[in-house]
């Protein structure tokens, strides 16, 4: 286990408030003035107004402070709605995760919501996961594939899943024998990590973007849930018209490729910036 402590400054320009609370990541809490977050076998403590050691390259990593973020806001501001998204939270940043973490993460979080995902998802950890303390505070870092792919479903229901637990122990028992290979995915294109991905119980187009987003480098990827289906017959009625209640394999490929071509190849940074927009206006909880 490696304790990752670090102040954030205004330089690298990331609110971590906004960035935590924006539904990428649920593993994490805050107390007093700092944040306290599991990414598989690291703890991140993390308070802002303080010196960012940017040679601490899991940190480095974490928040994607190797994109070019200047560069990619500039090209996002050319859409008008985005634009006002991007001024509402200005240093709101893509999280890079740990990818089995986020791989079962989202599989937990089909069909749930933010609080019940991140009380499952700690049950989880307390039950398989290492307890280490910080600060006096016991934590309980992710479980590794393995010991989640030997444990009983009895074991795993314990812990909130429900329906789901099958579904996170199949998925567990992939990466446990190669079938799921999290590097070799970050090599393939968008829909051919899609494709390996979707063949995995519990997964379809949602989960998959989620996952590939947010920890397998497919800045392209657009998570298509029902907040995000709003906003598109909201703010997008020309551009992204949808007219059948159900969205097929063949409809959600279409609108994939439209969405890509309208807010360019890190379109998924449109998506995180414009559903925390919305889910804000309605005054929607977060971590």
């Amino acid at each position: 286990m490696k304790q990752l402590v670090s102040n954030l400054t205004k330089n690298f320009q990331v609110d971590l408030d906004a960035s935590i609370n924006s539904g990428q990541v649920f593993l994490w809490k805050k107390i007093n003035s700092k944040w306290y977050g599991i990414d598989g076998e690291n703890v991140l403590v993390l308070e802002k107004n303080s010196k960012f050691d940017q040679s601490e390259k899991t940190l480095f990593n974490f928040f994607r402070l190797d994109d070019d973020f200047k560069k990619i806001s500039y090209e996002l501001k050319k859409d008008k709605i985005v634009r006002k998204a991007i001024e509402l939270n200005p240093n709101l940043r893509l999280l890079r995760q740990n990818p089995f973490q986020c791989y079962i993460s989202f599989i937990v979080s089909s069909n749930s919501n933010i609080s019940n995902i991140q009380m499952s998802l700690h049950k989880l950890c307390k039950k398989f996961g290492k307890k280490v303390i910080i600060d006096g505070f016991d934590l309980f870092l992710f479980p590794k594939p393995n010991v989640i792919a030997k444990a009983s479903i009895t074991e795993i229901q314990k812990c909130g899943l429900g329906y789901r637990s099958k579904s996170v122990k199949s998925a567990s028992l992939s990466v446990m024998n190669g079938e799921i290979d999290f590097e070799h995915l970050k090599k393939l294109d968008y829909y051919n990590a899609k494709r390996e991905l979707t063949k995995i119980s519990g997964i379809g187009n949602k989960v998959a973007d989620c996952i590939m987003l947010f920890s397998l480098e497919k800045l392209e990827a657009f998570p298509l849930d029902r907040w995000m289906l709003r906003i598109l017959q909201k703010y997008y009625t020309k551009e992204f018209k949808i007219s059948t209640k159900t969205i097929t394999e063949k409809t959600h490929e279409n609108l994939h490729d439209r969405i890509v071509q309208h807010f360019g190849c890190q379109a998924g940074y449109a998506q995180q910036f414009l559903f925390k927009m919305e889910r804000e206006l309605h005054k929607k909880k977060w971590l």
